[in-house]
């Protein structure tokens, strides 16, 4: 089973001090330099990937990444998960978490938040964005789906979600942040030159740019994740 790491390490910026001399009264500077931020790339298996029961009980959800590394579902400053939704009800409550859903199969469902706004969701929808500590409840449209769910901590991090329909190559380039690239078929990942196979909903994560490939039309979603 595979877990991220760590892949949110900062530089570390120059920090002065100084202090009075008594006897010239002169001061001294101490620079730290900064440490160099690692660019790395990582692949994450679908068949790895861990599955729990809901917060709520009433399904399974498939862990893709969470931040820390190995923590819960009431400990993480950011998590991808995916779920099978095969019944209407409520949505598990996360506070002080936001979050953005979508739509990976099946016909759709319809979302009431907060009884005050109401939303559709299809595979064809733009991820949509919403605070997770707010009521939602949801209906299918017609049976089952499957749901991409990207959720991060409130003043720690923020996230947004990106769909591609692409038939050639995605250039993906990283900016001070952490990329998570979930394709929906069969790709293949460059990385400094390098070609590695991704079956469908593999995933790679990283923090450096590199490209997405695919054969055919292929949907992919794009996550960024800042600190």
């Amino acid at each position: 089973m595979l877990r991220i790491k760590d892949l949110e390490r900062r530089s570390d910026m120059i920090r002065t001090t100084s202090a009075l001399n008594p006897a010239g009264g002169h001061s001294f500077v101490r620079r730290v330099r900064p440490r160099t931020r690692k660019l790395t790339m990582q692949i994450l298996r679908a068949q790895d990937y861990r599955r729990m029961p809901w917060k709520n009980g009433a399904g399974e959800t498939t862990e893709i990444a969470v931040f820390p590394a190995g923590a819960d579902i009431s400990a993480f400053d950011w998590r991808i998960s995916m779920a099978t939704v095969s019944e209407d009800g409520l949505f598990s409550i996360f506070p002080g978490i936001d979050r953005t859903l979508s739509i990976l199969d099946g016909e759709g469902m319809a979302l009431d938040i907060d009884g005050k706004h109401k939303a559709m969701l299809t595979r064809d929808s733009a991820p949509l964005a919403f605070a997770a500590d707010m009521p939602v409840e949801a209906r299918l449209t017609a049976g089952p789906i499957l749901d991409l769910n990207v959720m991060t901590r409130r003043g720690r991090f923020s996230h947004t979600v990106e769909r591609h329909d692409i038939d050639a190559d995605l250039q993906i380039t990283p900016r001070q942040e952490t990329c998570i690239v979930l394709p929906l078929g069969p790709a293949t990942a460059v990385y400094h030159g390098k070609q590695y196979a991704l079956s469908a909903r593999d995933s790679i994560v990283l923090n450096d740019a590199a490209t997405l490939r695919v054969a055919e039309q292929t949907g992919v979603f794009l996550i960024r994740i800042k600190q």
